[in-house]
């Protein structure tokens, strides 16, 4: 037995007391610091995946959860903002809401599984497309799926087909499209590819700027697939602005703290107050940039848009439907006057006194018919929707209209154009042939009229709910101008209406005056008569001959169909837009009331025109004389006995001349070539330009930066002595180490810098420390180097700063291009000069000597060759 102070027991003893005390300063430390994580993995295990941080499974960022919450939240709303640009096209459909957010969600969190797993670029495309189908039948056709979510083989047909005709059938639908035919697979697909795609580079990309395309193309789209009244347009753009600037902010904040693998030559020591003050300089710039670039964009973009109507993708699509080859109604008003005087052409009940019954605008005349112009204003586009026709201006329409629901029954009215009244806000076909003729409805909203390539024909019911317009007063129209609008210029008019609305009008200038001075010659000083066998003789139709003989004659006899023409062609002739309306309404006369059921007979045809005001709309006027006022007939003259004539041979018949092929070209192909570049792609530049405002302001400060940083260069190598000019070069090294984030000791000399650059930038060591020592030769020795020396070291200057930006990324070359890190530095060194204070450290770009002062070269400069130059 040992005894017990034997050497090997107290050894023992002193073991177990050191065990004991690690054990115990453990417990207070896990007592101390309860909570946290450890700092060291075991070594015995490696963890399983699915603890790992989501950086550790190929994320590039975020570094945790947290961040990766803040990053899906912010991509949710910058993409949200471009779906809301479909809420006109679907009148405020909330589906389409979920079909844009849900495709938004599926597209993140694909993005986030793909990049957990690490998934290539092809195996992400692939489970993309298949979300696409497995989603769409709940998102994109709901009304096709079982349940609204389970896939049928009609969901999938949509789906399918959906993903290659969908955006040409959203484009070529009239708003409000509908949640049918596939429609819903623009937002849905539209967002669902978006959020992938900017998930991925996201969370997979070093760089998060590239995140910024997808969230744009998104915000684009809306645009480009919405309608002519926007969407909030400044709240979704201030939004979209101030959300993607504060994301790339907060990413680029999370990158510098996060990152572990940046240049320092000389690390130094953290300090907390001058990291704090750094953030907060930092976020009051960007705070700054921000506002700027949010007030710039709210207020330029009214003012670039402001020249002109607002023009989409919907604007300039071909129409699907050939409007020329359907006859102008006008060439039908006579039949309807003098075959159909009595028949019953429909019955229309709910119709408002005062009111008319809508059937065709007509906006373009070539000097023989007065037509529908498909080019003019918005195409008739195939009705998606017809329980909310029209309905997309998202306000609720306008609160001074009169809203009201007719049903028409058709009697004996047969044609291509649908009988109804002023805005359209939804149609319910009914009767055996509902389905058939609701499928070829057509509407154009600007001229609010609405056809069947089916034709309406006798037997066909029909409901509508109609928005008429109200009726301004002349003292209202007084303070308005003609509205701005296109329309295309009458061909082939005759002379004598130049003549006669410019003798009309005479020197009145107010807007309102001119067009009633039109009206009011007319219909006072005219004569009515439809050419019936017990009126006046009245020829029909409204050719350019047919105008002449109206306005030249003696006695100014005509019907609807030749006053509205011969004014509306006055009206364009004087600059004002102006066309001309067919349409019904009963004898004004005969006291009714709103319910009661009105047979509209053919006697009741009418045409009108309406011309455009600002801040009015389109506003009719009649111009037709009273039917009551009939032209006095002519004194008798005595009949003159005829002499006999001698009958002529016919003269022999000539050929027909022969005329080319295709010679002349269609009128809407010449109309389209007769456009210019700006009024096709006007509305494209503009959209863009709008769009890069935010960019160019955010870019003003990076030009400014760089402006300064050429500017100091030249200063550098082209002010001063040669020694100046050297130290100069020297000083434009470090400003670069500076700008690429290395810090230095300010007390330490050139060939200190140079050592602890050769550390960070080990491609320039060479270089760099040839450099060091000609400086200090050139600052430190006994004459002045040579111009040709001197040209020699920013050459040499300028290969130093190719090996240091070599070294490095292209991005991080455009960081330091772009950094002001050098800059202020340099500010702060010279201030803390002139106050006199010292500064206990600086980085390299303040590392320039203080300049002697130097007798003149002597001789040997000039030959080039300097003895205390060649001492490195």
């Amino acid at each position: 037995m040992s005894a017990p102070d034997s050497p090997g027991n107290e050894s023992r003893r002193s073991r177990r007391r050191v065990a004991s005390g690690g054990r115990a300063a453990s417990r207070r430390e896990g007592a101390a610091f309860r909570g946290e994580r450890a700092a060291a993995p075991r070594e015995r295990a490696a963890p399983r995946d699915r603890g790992l941080p989501p950086q550790e499974r190929g994320l590039v960022l975020p570094r945790s959860w947290q961040h990766l919450g803040i990053d899906a939240a912010l991509l949710t709303l910058l993409l949200g903002m471009g779906v809301l640009g479909f809420h006109n096209v679907f009148a405020g459909e909330p589906r389409y809401l979920v079909a844009g957010f849900g495709g938004i969600v599926a597209g993140l969190g694909l993005a986030l599984a793909c990049a957990w797993y690490r998934l290539g670029l092809l195996a992400t495309a692939t489970a993309g497309l298949l979300t696409y189908v497995l989603l769409g039948s709940a998102f994109a056709a709901p009304t096709q799926a079982i349940a609204g979510v389970v896939p049928s083989l009609e969901s999938l047909r949509t789906v399918l087909t959906g993903f290659i005709f969908a955006w040409k059938d959203i484009l070529t639908v009239a708003a409000p499209v509908g949640v049918n035919g596939g429609m819903l697979v623009v937002p849905f697909l539209g967002s669902l590819a978006a959020a992938l795609l900017a998930g991925t580079l996201a969370w997979r990309v070093k760089t998060p700027y590239w995140t910024v395309l997808p969230v744009t193309a998104m915000f684009i789209l809306g645009i480009a697939f919405g309608t002519n009244a926007p969407t909030l347009p400044l709240l979704r753009g201030v939004l979209l602005v101030a959300g993607a600037v504060s994301w790339l902010a907060w990413r680029r904040h999370i990158s510098r703290t996060d990152s572990t693998a940046h240049v320092s030559a000389n690390p130094q020591a953290a300090d907390a107050a001058a990291h704090r003050t750094g953030v907060l300089r930092r976020l009051g710039l960007g705070a700054g940039v921000l506002l700027l670039a949010t007030a710039v964009t709210a207020l330029a973009g009214p003012a670039l848009t402001a020249g002109g109507e607002r023009k989409v993708l919907r604007d300039v699509v071909v129409p699907p439907v050939e409007l020329y080859d359907y006859p102008s109604p006008l060439m039908d008003f006579r039949q309807f006057v003098k075959d159909k005087s009595e028949d019953t052409l429909f019955t229309v009940q709910g119709l408002p006194p005062g009111e008319r019954v809508r059937l065709a605008a007509l906006d373009t005349y070539d000097g023989v018919v007065y037509n529908v112009n498909p080019r003019s204003g918005g195409n008739y586009a195939p009705v998606g929707d017809a329980q909310s026709l029209g309905n997309v201006d998202g306000d609720g329409g306008n609160p001074n209209s009169n809203t009201a629901q007719m049903t028409f029954s058709i009697a004996d009215y047969n044609g291509v154009w649908l009988p109804a009244g002023g805005q359209l806000n939804g149609v319910a076909m009914d009767g055996p042939r509902a389905d058939e003729v609701a499928g070829s409805l057509y509407y154009n909203e600007d001229s609010e009229t609405a056809l069947s390539t089916r034709y309406i024909r006798p037997g066909d019911n029909y409901s509508v709910n109609v928005s008429f317009p109200a009726k301004p007063e002349d003292g209202q129209l007084a303070q308005y101008d003609f509205a701005p609008l296109n329309l295309p210029e009458p061909e082939q008019v005759p002379n004598i209406i130049g003549t006669k609305a410019s003798e009309l009008v005479g020197d009145e200038t107010v807007p309102i005056e001119q067009v009633r001075q039109l009206e009011r010659s007319l219909h006072e000083n005219g004569f009515f008569s439809n050419g019936k066998e017990d009126e006046a003789r009245s020829l029909s139709g409204h050719s350019a001959s047919r105008m002449t003989t109206l306005l030249d004659a003696e006695q100014t006899i005509g019907d609807d169909e030749q006053y509205a023409v011969a004014m509306a062609l006055m009206a364009r002739h004087l600059g004002m837009p102006a066309r001309v309306v067919m349409g019904f309404y009963p004898d004004p006369s005969i006291e009714r009331t709103a319910g009661e059921p009105v047979e509209i007979k053919g006697k009741d045809v009418h045409a009108w025109v309406e011309i455009a005001f600002t801040n009015a709309g389109w506003v009719a006027f009649d111009p037709t004389p009273d039917k009551d006022n009939e032209p006095t007939p002519p004194q008798q003259q005595p009949k003159s006995t005829p002499k006999p004539q001698v009958l002529q041979p016919p003269p022999p018949p000539q050929e027909p001349a022969e005329l080319p092929p295709d010679s002349a070209p269609e009128p809407q192909d010449a109309e389209q070539n007769e456009k210019g570049f700006w009024e096709q792609w006007g509305w494209l530049v503009t959209a863009i330009g709008v769009a890069m405002i935010p960019l160019a302001i955010l870019l003003i400060p990076l030009l400014l930066i760089a402006w300064l940083k050429l500017r100091r260069r030249k200063r550098r190598a082209a002010e001063g002595l040669p020694s100046t000019r050297v130290s100069g070069g020297w000083s434009e090294v470090m400003s670069l180490a500076t700008d690429m984030g290395a810090s230095a000791n300010a007390k330490a000399t050139r060939r200190e810098h140079a050592s602890e650059l050769a550390d960070a930038f080990p491609a320039a060591s060479g270089t760099t420390t040839a450099l060091a020592h000609r400086a200090d030769a050139a600052v430190f020795g006994g004459v002045e180097p040579t111009e040709v020396q001197v040209r020699e070291y920013w050459d040499m200057v300028e290969k130093s700063l190719d090996e240091i930006g070599s070294s490095v990324g292209f991005w991080k070359r455009q960081r330091a291009r772009f950094s002001p890190r050098s800059l202020v530095a340099e500010a702060r060194f010279r201030l803390s000069q002139k106050l006199g204070k010292g500064v206990s450290g600086r980085s390299f770009g303040t590392a320039e000597s203080t300049n002697r002062k130097v007798e003149s070269p002597t001789e040997e400069q000039h030959k080039g060759v300097s003895h205390t130059w060649q001492q490195d």
